[in-house]
């Protein structure tokens, strides 16, 4: 098997979907829970890892953290909200209770080109700027971005919906490109 993707689960319910969604793209996957050891993860050898979501925040949920091994691979990896946090905070960003809750619709806009989000975007503003509509479930936020990293979406309430390292092929998303509503998700 030459392309092969390990699924972290931090516990988020949708996790099943993220692997449909690879799965749809003839890529072979597996989910596995989040504390496996680094050996696991070293001899999986995967192509690319994805973060799951999950219900916990990273600041008080200490030992829910991705082996750091994850980040050492030398292959392309994908927080998705949870993940994405935990990701933050293990390479040195900071993560922050947002004071509430946002579930559901929200419209963010793609910057910086990064090749995440390269050709994608369900409709752009009078400035030109790339929109997409996403659907969000969370109540934290990113609000120190990691050494290497750059904002590559954004709203007015959740500041850091998309980040990137793309020198490493770090990227992370707050919302969950896995439901379908989020429109564009599967791309």
């Amino acid at each position: 098997m030459h392309q092969k993707i390990l699924i972290l689960d931090f516990g988020s319910q949708v996790t099943q979907l993220i692997a449909r969604r690879v799965r749809e793209q003839q890529v072979y996957c597996e989910i596995h829970p989040f504390d496996v050891s680094a050996a696991f993860v070293r001899d999986f050898a995967p192509r690319g890892v994805i973060l799951s979501g999950g219900p916990n925040s990273v600041y008080e949920a200490e030992d829910w953290r991705a082996p750091q091994c994850v980040f050492e691979l030398g292959v392309p990896v994908l927080g998705i909200c949870y993940g994405m946090q935990t990701m933050a905070q293990q390479l040195g960003g900071t993560v922050e209770s947002s004071g509430k809750r946002e579930f559901g619709y929200a419209e963010i806009r793609a910057h910086g080109h990064s090749a995440l989000f390269q050709g994608i975007e369900d409709r752009s503003n009078t400035q030109g700027h790339g929109l997409l509509d996403v659907w969000m479930s969370h109540g934290d936020k990113v609000t120190a971005l990691p050494s290497g990293f750059k904002i590559i979406g954004s709203n007015e309430s959740t500041p850091v919906a998309a980040m990137a390292d793309e020198s490493r092929g770090f990227y992370a998303v707050q919302f969950h490109p896995e439901v379908t509503h989020t429109i564009k998700g599967r791309r």
